[in-house]
């Protein structure tokens, strides 16, 4: 065994020391995954096009259509929501245990959340100054900001919904499952103004995240349960592909009339709650998983970085495809995305984004130890949790 390989495993097996028995280490592992999905379903399905001075965003499911179920499998927000809902409303039951006030426990939260924001916001006025001023075309700057600012539209709701955690903490997922039902039916079928549509943008991720409240009652421990998520909304998902003419892919496809997450459609959620389904059937398989000190030590330090991950793995795209610019046109990062050869060579092109995001955390992760409970150098994934009160696991 090298020292190299030694070395890993002896971190690893202080990680796993160093976490709390009572910790539920699924959560953690559905979360990383999530996040995971969302990222490398970005770098797989987003193009800039070098078209002589101007980058435009363009995406492979344009030209090839029948890569729509990369969509299937990297479009993972739904679990992000689900399990986003259990560990809020998990925590404030904890913090009302111990007698924290409302306003403290958001605080708390919503920092946590937002203080990498800041990073982020700073860096990209910067860098839109300087191209402005430097002649950059408008258009290329336009489309550089919108890509590296995309994340932040998911925390915006992500912080409503967890804000009201204590008025939907009891809701039925069925309710919010209805607004959307019922949206799509005025939008789709009786002609009205697209803009309607965005009152989905909260009822179609608040299906998930009531859902995650649900797993908190303890009402979704029966294996049965995810099997009916699964099956139901898998079945409910194809029939509307193939009957309803919802667009196959689960994710924006650029120029397309319809999409099925800007604003989400009942397509997105139906396949939401099939991908909650699963994930409920895949705990108890994930905390086997999840024994191993080196699996959690992996898990534990992307939940570590979990913000920082997400906020800048489209700007470390972005970085990539903009140093490669002098070298010329080079395939899968400023080429048309029309053809196989184009998915061969930006599959190529995935570790160096992964070095990139990486030097990324490493400059930034300092902005996501700015909130709660890191400004006291503790860390939320490892770390000795007191005990639980009124038998109540802190989170």
């Amino acid at each position: 065994m090298s020292r190299l390989t030694t070395a890993i495993r002896h971190a690893a097996g202080r990680v796993d020391a160093a976490t709390p028995d009572h910790r539920d280490r699924a959560v953690d592992a559905l979360r990383a995954g999530a996040v995971l999905g969302v990222v490398l379903g970005h770098w797989l399905v987003t193009a800039l096009v070098a078209d002589g001075s101007t980058l435009r965003a363009a995406s492979p499911l344009q030209h090839l259509p029948w890569l729509a179920p990369v969509s299937w499998v990297f479009q993972t927000l739904a679990v992000f929501f689900l399990v986003g809902g259990h560990v809020a409303t998990r925590g404030y039951a904890s913090s009302r245990a111990r007698g924290v006030p409302y306003r403290r426990w958001l605080h708390g939260r919503l920092a946590r959340l937002f203080t990498p924001v800041a990073a982020v916001l700073l860096l990209w006025t910067a860098v839109t100054a300087v191209l402005l001023l430097s002649g950059a075309e408008y258009a290329t700057v336009r489309t550089l900001v919108k890509l590296a600012l995309s994340p932040l539209w998911f925390l915006l709701v992500f912080a409503a919904l967890t804000a009201a955690t204590p008025l939907v903490a009891r809701l039925h997922p069925l309710w919010p499952l209805a607004v959307v039902l019922h949206v799509d039916l005025l939008r789709f079928g009786l002609g009205a103004p697209d803009r309607l549509g965005w009152l989905n943008l909260v009822a179609g991720w608040l299906v998930p995240y009531t859902l995650g409240a649900a797993w908190t009652r303890g009402e979704l421990e029966h294996r049965r349960t995810g099997w009916i998520l699964l099956v139901s909304g898998t079945a409910v998902t194809a029939a509307l592909v193939a009957r309803a003419g919802y667009p196959a892919s689960m994710v924006g496809v650029p120029g397309a009339d319809v999409s099925n997450l800007n604003p989400p459609t009942l397509a997105a959620v139906t396949f939401g709650l099939a991908q909650c389904g699963l994930a409920l059937l895949l705990r108890d398989r994930l905390r086997t998983a999840m024994r191993r000190p080196v699996a959690w030590a992996a898990v534990a330090l992307v939940n570590l970085s979990v913000m920082t991950v997400f906020l800048w793995h489209q700007t470390a795209l972005m970085a990539t495809t903009a140093t490669g610019l002098p070298a010329g046109r080079l395939p899968g990062l400023h080429t048309v995305p029309d053809g196989l050869g184009w998915v061969a060579a930006r599959l190529v092109w995935l570790p160096v984004f992964v070095l990139t995001l990486a030097v990324c955390r490493a400059a930034f992760r300092s902005w996501e130890r700015g909130g709660g409970e890191r400004r006291r150098g503790r860390s939320r994934v490892v770390r000795a949790h007191r005990p639980a009160e009124k038998g109540v696991r802190h989170v």
